[in-house]
């Protein structure tokens, strides 16, 4: 049985919602990454706030620039950081 988790229910509404096809053949862990944008939408937070965790510790890999959060990572941290 295969889960989908909340964030990657965010990710493909945002890729259905554009105009851009997506490559169905993308590495998994690739076609799972979320963007700043992505990540604000989840938390409930501006997108400065984002780059506030994001100098404070929230995991991410910078790929030409752009920032880009792993929602297992985003999951664990949330978990470590929740009260």
């Amino acid at each position: 049985m295969c889960y989908i988790t909340t964030a990657e229910k965010s990710l493909m509404r945002r890729n259905a919602n554009t105009s851009q096809t997506v490559e169905a053949v993308q590495p998994k862990a690739l076609a799972q990454l979320l963007t700043v944008a992505d990540v604000a939408r989840i938390l409930g937070l501006s997108k400065v706030k984002v780059y506030d965790l994001l100098k404070s510790g929230l995991p991410s890999v910078k790929i030409d620039g752009a920032r880009r959060i792993q929602p297992a990572k985003l999951q664990a941290w949330i978990e470590q950081h929740g009260e």
